[in-house]
């Protein structure tokens, strides 16, 4: 399973880790540059994605709890790619990142530092917050 707990979230006062995560504006930029370098992986609840969810076809989302048992399709989504994993504020992004990189083995694997409300906020303020 995914390790969860204390030694895997990031404390609301935790400065931003480049080694571990990645802006909303970074994201952006590299989904906008030309060539498929990114694809964004939303962990968040079915729930969650029909409050809000990011365009495009450079997304997968697979909720969480099922990232282990569906980790060959994250692995050929991210092949040769950058991987951002996003969900609402980062906590979950952040295990599911971590996670990634010990057991998949995936080395450009960042945490979308504030999730799909950092989105909002910063990029697309169409997309809702909850």
């Amino acid at each position: 399973p995914i390790p969860t707990g204390p030694d895997y979230a990031l404390p609301g006062n935790k400065p931003f880790d480049p080694s571990w995560e990645v802006t909303p504006r970074q994201v952006r930029a590299l989904a906008e540059a030309p060539g498929d370098s990114i694809m964004i992986l939303d962990v968040r609840e079915h729930d969650e994605l029909a409050i809000a969810r990011l365009p495009g076809d450079r997304v997968l989302h697979i909720p969480m709890g099922e990232v282990q048992a569906r980790l060959h399709e994250v692995e050929d989504a991210a092949e040769g790619k950058h991987l951002a994993v996003m969900c609402h504020s980062g906590v979950r992004s952040f295990q599911v990142a971590v996670f990634l990189r010990n057991q998949a083995e995936l080395e450009h694997v960042r945490s979308l530092a504030g999730g799909i409300d950092a989105w909002s906020v910063q990029i697309d303020a169409t997309i809702p917050r909850y």
